[in-house]
């Protein structure tokens, strides 16, 4: 790169025109620095201290036209590996270095940083509840990234402006202030934090502006309520000055007022007596008179009522007057046996009536009393048989429903009965097909989004004696304690697991699916007390670490929240018991659930399972190695064994467990170390890698990357080599791998297989514990002993005194433990153990455990 500088400017010193900027590396997009000097012989890069290999720069020669100058510019890519190989210093810098036959000129330094924005924020706002006019302060410290993110506030999804809206202030340290609340600004208020890597948004807090109450003005009072004498009157008030809102206090006080009150009463006018007839006059006319006095209308009366004066000629002789009565009394006459006659018409036919409906046959035959006798009432009296773990249910069980879409809470099966109208249940195990009982439940309204795999689904037909329901290989399981199901009712229960691909569960945010999403029902059972429902979990079980919440898919298909892990309460109908693998859910409904976690810092971690398959025979140079990873839960595992057989994949490793935790740094996967002389790999790059949040959002049920490796010979069979499983950022694991590609090192039929025990175990059969020895056990510890020897103790000894306000919120505690203690042993338990233990309380009860089962 050297040139020869014009001999007049051979003294000048190197002048940088563009010196290098800082920047930031964004994903793998490597960034490019620019230097440009004149005059100059030379120019280089120095990153960090250390020289730039002359091949990476790309230098252009040009002249200044202002100077006549001769004018150099470099250019130099700066990768994210680059940087991520300078390890212990904070930041990468790069300088230009220029010099000329006069001397040296250094460029200032660019600093090259790996742009980032973590996920998580240090602080999110809180909702708050505030009332008009006040002052309202919402915090929010963004996450941490480079470059430092900028942030801004939404409300209701609209970014907000104080520019605008002076009544908003945000503080230098990205706090939201609300000077005056006003009712408008009633929202959601998310913080957003952003820069050029990435958005990230805080969850929605909630700020309602309420309003109290206050009183309007008094109306005037009303007239009184009496019309004469004593009565009341009113007034009243509403609370509308100003009306309570959101939430606001109500108006204190009353809101009417009576009062006492004296009604003048109306006093209604009468006539007084008529005057004498007045002499004839000349007109031949007589007149006589009254008067409305007696009394007089007074306070609203009423005036009287006909003539005050009357008339009469005074020339008609009394002949004509004595005629005129007799007519007048003749009438009356008449009138009045005219209403004698119709009276007693009346009376004839009424009696006559009364005798024909007393005679009458005809309404009093829709009342005979009838004889019912109802079909098959012999089945009222049949007693149930506890001898047997064998039960037998002969006819139809199943009511008629009283509406469609609605269960029946019956005696009979809460399904279509088989078609032939009866069926027999051995050991819990219906002798029918399987398919056939998935195909009938698919057909009711609510089990139409069930899946119709046979292979993850059992069910059976139980009664007060309780039994289990288990899906093989998978760790789900469901106990029906004794006396769950009421007395006099039989049930048909079914266990499913779901397949993610079949039920989306919607989550938000930072959630991550932490177990499989399992069903059993029918839903709206009625239960006397809780079943126990297990399944397994993949987190570090640390509650410090995680918020984990129990879901539950309500009749319409939407997701609830229905418990917050830690935080349980004991009058829900819900409780759950928290294991390193596994989760016990005491359940007083059945349903379909699931847990979903949201990690509250960098330290929360899922467990994964990495397994790794070959196909089972290779006759050609490339070998194949996939790589699984998955959550650490027995039915992803049973559902990858059971695709590689399909396959004819075979196992060439055990099982390894690996922490993977909240980051938004990817899985990194690597092969190293083998034998060159006999292997070669045929990736292309140093390794593959998984999304973080492919994993973490659980958006797949298993990922796996393949390896493609060449072998030089057909007659190599020998492979040795070591597996690398890390994150970016932090520890990771190696796993070494030692084996024979012509020879079968696990088989997957081995590994993986169904057990031969019954999926559903109806009665005693299906418990370890002896129905009249566990209700002998009940009422020893059940009630209260002064020396504490009574369920206390016994939850103490087994280790489950973390639920004791669990336990004394049932009417029989000891019962409770029982049934957990059955659910965590059903395969492993030792009876013998929890005889000890009964003996350490002491309580003579543990001899009943050395009773054997014939004589019980």
């Amino acid at each position: 790169f050297e040139t020869t500088l014009p001999a007049a400017f051979s003294d000048l010193l190197p002048h940088f025109l563009v010196e290098p900027e800082d920047e930031y590396i964004v994903k793998n997009k490597p960034v490019t620095l620019t230097c440009r000097s004149t005059p100059a012989t030379q120019i280089y890069f120095k990153c960090n201290g250390e020289w730039v290999h002359q091949d990476d720069h790309l230098i252009e020669r040009t002249v200044d036209p202002a100077t006549a100058l001769p004018v150099m510019q470099v250019t130099i890519d700066i990768t994210r590996q680059q940087v991520e190989k300078i390890f212990g210093l904070d930041e990468y810098w790069c300088q230009c270095v220029a010099w000329s036959t006069t001397g040296t000129q250094k460029s200032q330094k660019a600093y090259i940083r790996i742009a980032y924005l973590r996920k998580n924020f240090e602080e999110e706002p809180q909702g708050k509840e505030v009332a008009l006019d006040q002052e309202v302060l919402l915090r929010c410290h963004p996450p941490e990234g480079v470059p430092q993110a900028e942030v801004e506030w939404q409300r209701n999804e609209d970014v907000i402006d104080p520019a605008s809206d002076p009544n908003f202030f945000i503080t230098t340290d990205h706090n939201l202030v609300i000077k005056n609340a006003r009712l408008a600004d009633t929202g959601n208020y998310t913080c957003v934090a952003k820069n050029i890597v990435a958005r990230r948004k805080s969850t929605s807090a909630t700020v309602l502006v309420y309003v109290n109450g206050g009183w309007s003005t008094w109306t005037t009072w009303s007239s009184c309520s009496a019309v004469c004498g004593r009565g009341w009157q009113k007034r009243s008030r509403s609370c509308t000055n100003p009306t309570p809102l959101n939430g606001g206090t109500s108006c204190e006080g009353q809101n009417v007022q009576k009062s006492a009150c004296v009604a003048t009463c109306p006093v209604d006018g009468g006539w007084s007596e008529w005057s004498k007839w007045s002499a004839c006059g000349a007109d031949c006319s007589m007149w006589r008179t009254r008067e409305c006095t007696q009394p007089s209308p007074g306070t609203g009366g009423k005036e009287c009522q006909g003539l005050d004066l009357q008339s009469l000629n005074c020339t008609s002789d009394g002949a004509e007057d004595v005629a005129l009565y007799v007519g007048m009394v003749a009438v009356a006459l008449c009138l009045t046996l005219l209403l004698i006659v119709v009276v007693l018409v009346y009376r004839r036919k009424k009696e006559g009536l009364d005798a024909d409906v007393a005679d009458s046959s005809i309404l009093t035959t829709g009342f005979q009393p009838m004889g019912i006798k109802p079909k098959n009432s012999h089945l009222l009296t049949i007693q149930p048989d506890l001898t047997t773990t064998t039960t037998s249910y002969q006819g139809t069980l199943r009511s008629r429903h009283d509406a469609p879409g609605k269960f029946s809470m019956t005696n009979g099966p809460l399904l279509d009965p088989l078609p032939n109208g009866s069926h027999t249940l051995h050991n819990g195990k219906l002798n029918s097909d399987p398919a056939e009982f998935v195909s009938r439940l698919s057909t009711q309204t609510y089990f139409k989004t069930l899946p119709r795999d046979v292979a993850n689904t059992s069910y059976g037909t139980f009664n007060f004696l309780g039994g289990r329901l288990t899906i093989p290989s998978t760790g789900i399981s469901l106990l029906i304690p004794p006396e769950a199901i009421p007395r006099g009712k039989i049930y048909e229960i079914y266990l499913t697991v779901q397949r993610k691909e079949d039920l989306r569960l919607p989550l938000a945010g930072c959630q991550t699916l932490l177990s499989p999403v399992v069903s059993c029902g029918p839903p709206g059972v009625v239960l006397s007390r809780p079943v126990i429902l297990s399944m397994d979990h993949c987190f570090d079980a640390c509650l410090d670490n995680w918020a984990v919440r129990l879901k539950k898919q309500n009749y319409e298909g939407v997701w609830e929240d229905i418990l917050l892990m830690g935080e349980e309460l004991v009058s829900e109908p819900y409780y759950c018991q928290l294991e390193a693998e596994t989760c016990r859910l005491f359940s007083e409904q059945l349903g379909t659930f699931a847990l979903v976690g949201e990690s509250l810092h960098m330290g929360a971690a899922k467990r994964l399972r990495l397994v790794l398959f070959s196909d089972a025979y290779c006759s050609t140079l490339e070998y194949n190695i996939r790589v699984y990873c998955m959550d650490d839960t027995q039915d992803v595992f049973k559902e990858v064994m059971q695709m590689e057989r399909q396959l004819g994949g075979r196992l060439i490793d055990e099982p390894h467990v690996l922490l993977f935790k909240d980051s938004y740094h990817n899985l990194r996967l690597s092969i190293h170390d083998m034998p060159q002389a006999h292997w070669r790999s045929k990736l292309l790059a140093g390794y593959q890698e998984i999304p973080f949040y492919h994993i973490w959002n659980g958006s797949q049920r298993y990922l796996h990357c393949t390896f493609t490796l060449e072998r030089l010979s057909l007659s190599t069979c020998e492979l040795t080599c070591q597996l690398c499983v890390w994150q970016v950022e932090g520890e990771g694991q190696s796993f070494s791998l030692d084996f024979n590609i012509a020879k079968v090192t696990v088989s997957i039929n081995c590994s993986f297989r169904t057990p031969h025990n019954a999926t559903a175990l109806a009665g005693p059969s299906a418990f370890q514990i002896p129905y009249l020895i566990r209700q002998k056990i009940c009422s020893s510890l059940d009630a209260p002993c002064p020396n504490g020897a009574d369920w206390r103790m016994l939850a103490q000894r087994l280790k489950l005194e973390r639920h004791m306000s669990f336990f004394a919120s049932k009417a029989s505690p000891t019962s409770v433990i029982l049934d957990l203690w059955e659910a965590q042993h059903f395969h492993s338990g030792n009876i013998n153990q929890l005889a000890t233990v009964m003996a350490d309380i002491g309580k003579q009860e543990a001899m009943i455990f050395l009773v054997s089962d014939g004589e019980c």
